[in-house]
């Protein structure tokens, strides 16, 4: 079976196992105090051209997200987010379990925020009896593949500097954002207009872990206070520490991210060019199909992907997933496969 489900499914690159078995007998400082670590920092802040934020080393996205959101606002405090967010639908609710409302807002097949979608979110503002919007959350790329471009995310970022809104972007696939071929945001440009941001590692190349970069004075102070006490410090942290080193030498990070999304656009223009209708315009990794029922179970066959939404009763919108490690051959067979069928 060819698996497309998604870009996490294998190991990591091959560079960062070396990296792992040469340096498996060294002693090192527990929780993040070691020299990979700090290496990696100091790679990461050299990248961003910005010497002045702040960077801390978490094991997966849900964590990131549930520490810079709970630690940035009151208890009263709420954040904005497309019905589509990772928050809204993939963290079993770990921002409201904190205490904080996600308020969710209709978004296109697009999954983008706009400034106008946001605006609606404060139409009913009936303070102090509602909660209090303070934060505006986004992914890069959206849950469905689509790429902010730097003028919509320089618009979002001014509307919410205006508002005293933070602007908080998740960046979990930002490998794939990064080596897409419609992409304009430089990762040196992020600090610009944003006050946080996480660097994905799980879905790009790494075994697993995020970089979480804080920006806004305000969200630095005593966040390692709210990084232990939600049980993210981890005691070993030098493995986080060089697989982020490694990911940022030599371009490793944009160079695996190019490729899964150069993967991915194979795919795209070879099913399209089968007959076959997109539901979102997607130039990363991932890609959404609408597949006639009756095809997508002759492919299910012999290949891995995954049911998105029903379309109509004899439609179904699917979800195919390239990664770092997927082959040029795997899009061929796939391809070959497909026309076949069809």
């Amino acid at each position: 079976m060819i698996s497309f489900r998604n870009d996490y499914s294998e190991g990591c690159i091959p560079e960062i196992m070396e990296y792992l078995a040469s340096t498996n007998f060294e002693n090192t400082s527990g929780y993040g105090e070691d020299d990979y670590s700090e290496r990696a920092k100091n790679i990461i802040k050299k990248k961003l051209k910005n010497d002045k934020v702040d960077v801390y080393f978490l094991v997966g996205g849900t964590q990131a997200n549930l520490i810079t959101i709970s630690h940035s606002l009151r208890p009263y405090q709420s954040v904005i987010a497309t019905e589509k967010g990772h928050i809204s639908t993939h963290e079993s609710g770990a921002i409201e379990a904190t205490g904080h409302k996600v308020v969710e807002l209709p978004s296109g097949d697009d999954g983008k925020l706009t400034v106008e979608l946001i605006e609606k979110a404060f139409i009913n503002d009936l303070a102090p009896h509602t909660v209090q919007n303070k934060m505006v959350y986004i992914s890069n790329p959206t849950e469905v593949g689509t790429l902010y471009s730097k003028k919509e995310l320089e618009k979002i970022s001014k509307y919410c500097k205006k508002n005293g809104l933070y602007l908080y972007l998740d960046g979990a696939r930002l490998a794939m954002a990064l080596g897409s071929e419609k992409n304009d945001i430089q990762l040196e440009d992020y600090p610009k207009y944003v006050d946080a941001f996480c660097i994905g590692g799980t879905k790009c190349g790494a075994l697993f872990g995020e970089a979480l970069i804080l920006i806004n004075n305000e969200l630095k102070k005593d966040i390692g206070h709210s990084i232990k006490q939600k049980g993210a410090l981890l005691a070993k942290g030098r493995l986080l520490g060089l697989q982020f080193e490694k990911l940022f030498q030599k371009n490793l990070y944009e160079k695996y991210g190019k490729h899964a999304s150069e993967m991915a656009n194979l795919l795209k223009v070879g099913i399209t060019k089968c007959g076959l209708k997109l539901k979102a315009d997607s130039y990363t990794n991932q890609q959404f199909f609408i597949f006639p029922n009756d095809l997508m179970k002759k492919l299910e066959k012999k290949f891995v992907f995954e049911f998105w939404s029903t379309e109509d009763e004899n439609n179904t919108v699917v979800r195919f997933v390239t990664s770092w490690a997927t082959k040029k051959s795997d899009i061929s067979e796939f391809l070959k496969e497909l026309k076949n069928l069809i």
